[in-house]
């Protein structure tokens, strides 16, 4: 068999929120990267330099293959280096082309929207802070007529952020988010749906996690999530490939990583089994 493992980072691989890891977690989740049947992909809202700051921070292994800034940039790990994946960035180029001329200006009009900082800012994603205020449907409103009257085509998408307990908007080209960047890779590589696996926890991970692709949700993700993903998954009839970790698996807690590996042996369970 072979199987491609992927993984939102923050609060799902990383043990940064505030739910206590189970201490065997990790050297768990790092020895089944070592699995020769198993690639590693990382899928982030981090840009490449704050992603190897975090896999530095909390000692976690390098993926195969990362899916950064919300799913606008993709890179192979080779011989220790990142290889961009030239064939991504064409196509995002063909939807981005005008946005970001003149476009954050305009939006910056619009009251209750923020910047983030510069370095959160790439050539296909437009990131700010949401006041907690703003009324999120009319917003949105008011940000697709700009986007309309500016001719550009973009996706929204909505997290927010437990440890600062901050509201956050990503802004892409249509097209480009976790789940257009897990399904390009998967085609590219000759993956079949169930030859993979997709871990999250948070609002901007809702469209894959109630997609036809096998998912966890790890069980420090907020009950507003968990909620709206069982929902979502069946209205759109993907209740079979949404599993929430419950904790238990090899006496851990569903938290962070031990949710991934609960989500592997769920879907997986051939991944354990001892030869």
């Amino acid at each position: 068999m072979k199987l491609l493992v992927c993984t939102d980072l923050d609060r799902t691989l990383l043990p940064n929120g505030p739910q206590t890891e189970s201490p065997e977690a990790r050297p768990a989740f790092a020895a089944l990267a070592e699995d020769p049947r198993v690639r590693i992909v990382y899928v982030t809202g981090r840009s490449i330099r704050l992603t190897e700051e975090a896999l530095e921070e909390f000692q976690v292994p390098f993926p195969d293959i990362l899916i950064a800034d919300v799913g606008t940039t993709i890179c192979h790990r080779v011989q220790g280096k990142w290889q961009h994946e030239r064939d991504w960035d064409a196509l995002l180029s063909r939807e981005w082309s005008r946005a970001n001329n003149g476009l954050p200006g305009l939006l910056l009009e619009l009251p209750g929207l923020e910047m983030q900082e510069e370095e959160k800012q790439t050539r296909f994603k437009l990131s700010y802070y949401v006041d907690a205020n703003v009324d999120p449907k009319r917003l949105t409103r008011s940000i697709s007529s700009i986007l309309a009257q500016q001719g550009v085509r973009a996706s929204l998408i909505w997290s927010h952020d437990e440890v600062a307990d901050q509201e956050l908007l990503d802004i892409l080209p249509a097209g480009a988010d976790k789940y257009q960047a897990l399904q390009f890779l998967r085609r590219q590589l000759g993956y079949h749906l169930d030859e993979m696996l997709f871990s999250g926890d948070s609002g901007n991970d809702l469209e894959v996690l109630t997609s036809e692709i096998p998912a966890v949700l790890v069980a420090n993700a907020r009950q507003e999530v968990a909620d709206k993903a069982r929902m979502l998954a069946a209205a759109a009839g993907n209740e079979a490939s949404l599993y929430l970790a419950q904790g238990g698996f090899q006496g851990m807690n569903g938290c962070y990583s031990a949710g991934i590996l609960e989500g592997v042996a769920h879907y997986y369970p051939e991944i354990f089994e001892k030869a």
